[in-house]
């Protein structure tokens, strides 16, 4: 795989509570520098980071519900409504998990809903993706975790926070796929270091992979 198409499937992430204002900058140049996809960063640093890319037309990426993806529905919607507003392109939303295994699926899928049609009702083209920390199911909850996410009508679904028992797995990409085909694409985070990893995921049938170490990945490319 060449340069130029690696960079287009990851995501520079820095989703750390001590992240500062400089750091956000020093990720931005990175995603300029290299061409990454999408600079994912914290809500409170969308405004910034939008500005900082904009010389580019650069896409942002910030997180909902994240990591655990309790808050209520409510505040999910208008957290999404809020960084849709501030300038966010895509949204990487974690699913109620407790809910999905306290068998609540129909909640979970109301809850996706609405969230997906706040965001889009605002900007057509934001990009949505569920969480379904991968870590915490069954095979079979992955397979109707991410039919649920299917018909919710977003856009991705995503294996894992990266904050969870475990990351992505090639296995986790076979299983989604393995129920959802190419209606819906899929997209791996957790302890994505090396471009090897990388490729794995790409060859397994991942669209995007999101990462903080997407400059290491890219500099594995022989």
């Amino acid at each position: 795989m060449d340069r130029k198409t690696l960079v287009k499937y990851l995501d520079l992430a820095n989703h750390h509570p001590e992240t500062t204002s400089q750091m956000i900058k020093e990720l931005c140049q990175k995603v300029q520098k290299f061409g990454f996809h999408t600079a994912f960063v914290n809500p409170c640093y969308v405004t910034l980071a939008k500005d900082f890319l904009k010389p580019i037309n650069g896409l942002v990426g910030t997180v909902i519900s994240f990591p655990l993806g309790q808050e209520t529905q409510d505040i999910k919607v208008m957290t999404a409504i809020k960084a849709v507003k501030d300038g966010a392109d895509e949204l990487d939303v974690s699913m109620n998990v407790g809910l999905f295994k306290d068998g609540q699926e129909e909640k979970v899928l109301n809850e996706m809903g609405n969230i997906v049609t706040a965001a889009k009702s605002l900007k057509k083209v934001t990009v949505v993706k569920f969480i379904i920390e991968t870590g915490l199911l069954t095979d079979e909850e992955i397979k109707k975790a991410s039919l649920l996410v299917l018909k919710s009508g977003a856009d991705f679904v995503k294996t894992c926070s990266g904050m969870g028992p475990r990351g992505a797995s090639v296995k986790d990409v076979k299983l989604i796929k393995s129920v959802v085909g190419g209606k819906i694409k899929i997209k791996a985070a957790g302890g994505i270091d090396t471009y090897q990893e990388a490729l794995a995921l790409i060859e397994a049938g991942v669209d995007r992979i999101g990462t903080s170490k997407a400059v290491e990945i890219v500099e594995g490319l022989k």
